[in-house]
Order: C-alpha cells, then sequence, then structure tokens
C-alpha cells in the first residue's frame, strides 16, 4: 500500500529559520559604531560653546591643556589639518567627528597618543605640501581674504618650516621684515618660500636660477643675501 502523502497532524510545514551570523556581526558593528559617535560627541559637547554650538579659542585653549600641548603647538595645526576646520580657533561638530574618525581615536587620552602620529603622517612630504598650503588658508580669517600680513607669516613661516629649514626660515625671516616692498604675502609667494627651502642650495644659493618662475620676492631676497656674502 502507497504511503499517504498528508504529514502527520502536528507536523509544521514552516522551515525553521537560520541565523544569519553576518547579520549578528552587522548588528554589533553597527551598535559599537554608534557608542563610539557617542562618545565623540559628548567629548566635543564637553569643549563646545552651548551657545554658539562650536568648539571656540577658549575651549580649544582647554583641549590643548587636556592633551598636554601648548594651543600655539604646531600639532594643534595638524589637527585641524585633520579635521578639515576652515575657520581658525574653531571646530564644528562636523570636523570634529571627522577628525576624530580618521584618528580613530573618542577619548582624550587616545587623542593625546594620537598626536604623535599624526605628525609622522603630515610629515610625508605628500601630505606636507597639502598641510603647508592648508596653513595658508587656515590663517586667512576674512572673507574674500587673499593675502597675509608680513608679522603673521613670519610667525607661521617658523611654526610651519622652522624644524626643518631652520637656516633659511631665520633668513627669510629677517629679510621680510627689514624691507619695505611688500606688506602682505599671497599664497603664490608662500607656496614659494616652501619650494625654496626645498629645492635650493643654502646658504651659497648656487643653484637658484632666478629666470625659472620664481616669485619676485624671492628674487629680491637672494639678490640681498649674495650682497652681504660679497
Amino acid at each position: 500500500m502507497r504511503r499517504s502523502s498528508t504529514r502527520k497532524s502536528g507536523q509544521s510545514n514552516s522551515t525553521p529559520s537560520v541565523v544569519n551570523s553576518s547579520d549578528l556581526f552587522r548588528s554589533a558593528t553597527n551598535k559599537a559604531v554608534s557608542k563610539e559617535l557617542e562618545r565623540v560627541d559628548n567629548l566635543f559637547s564637553s569643549y563646545a560653546d552651548k551657545s554658539s554650538g562650536m568648539i571656540d579659542p577658549e575651549g580649544i585653549e582647554t583641549l590643548c591643556s587636556d592633551v598636554g600641548v601648548d594651543h600655539t603647538d604646531l600639532r594643534i595645526l595638524m589637527l585641524a589639518w585633520k579635521m578639515k576646520a576652515e575657520r581658525q580657533g574653531y571646530f564644528s561638530l562636523e570636523e570634529w567627528r571627522r577628525g576624530l574618525k580618521a584618528l580613530r581615536v573618542d577619548t582624550i587620552n587616545k587623542l593625546k597618543k594620537a598626536l604623535p602620529e599624526l605628525e609622522k603622517e603630515v610629515r610625508r612630504p605628500p601630505n606636507f605640501v597639502d598641510f603647508y598650503s592648508y596653513a595658508f588658508r587656515y590663517c586667512l580669517t576674512e572673507e574674500k581674504q587673499k593675502s597675509i600680513d608680513i608679522e603673521c607669516i613670519c610667525e607661521l613661516l617658523d611654526l610651519v618650516l622652522g624644524s626643518q629649514f631652520r637656516a633659511q626660515v631665520d633668513a627669510l625671516v629677517e629679510y621680510l621684515k627689514t624691507q619695505s616692498d611688500y606688506k602682505v604675502i599671497n599664497m603664490d609667494q608662500w607656496m614659494g618660500f616652501y619650494r625654496f627651502c626645498n629645492e635650493i642650495s643654502f646658504p651659497d644659493l648656487s643653484n637658484y636660477d632666478a629666470e625659472l618662475a620664481w616669485p619676485l620676492i624671492l628674487d629680491n631676497f637672494v639678490e640681498v643675501m649674495k650682497e652681504k656674502q660679497s
């Protein structure tokens, strides 16, 4: 006799659900990311001004104190670069999130430990050119401003290039402070300073060619330097 195709009574027709391990992993990851973002946001709130909703100069000074650096330390400018901060002395929540996510930190202690690695990252030649350019843009504090006064440029040169090109920076700063032809420096001249420090033999200046596309201010600087040497 043929068996009946009918299932025994009480036997379920449904297939037991199988727990997808990838879904569990995704869920756990999302929860971890959410917790990390919450810690990043809470950290931001501890430094941000309540009325503006931004970390202002006072908040940055407190932040610097907590990570153990001076507010004029180059690594703070590097941190601003990592955040892609647009306004000097201010960090928005979006910028803060961007920077801390890139550094993979969510606590002050982690941020403090990340600063040396950030400096190494910035010092790599391709990154440093971008950072050097950013340093100039970051100091443009007024709308449509395209140049920076000589005094600020001298301070910025010392901060950004002083540790790498001490002799060149000292000579450039001395020249900039004593010359009277230029009151401000633009981006093209600023980038020219870095190219000069990076490419030109100093102090003999033997490979400097005024016929090449150097900013005129550097032609004048080299001329003054050669007069001193003769």
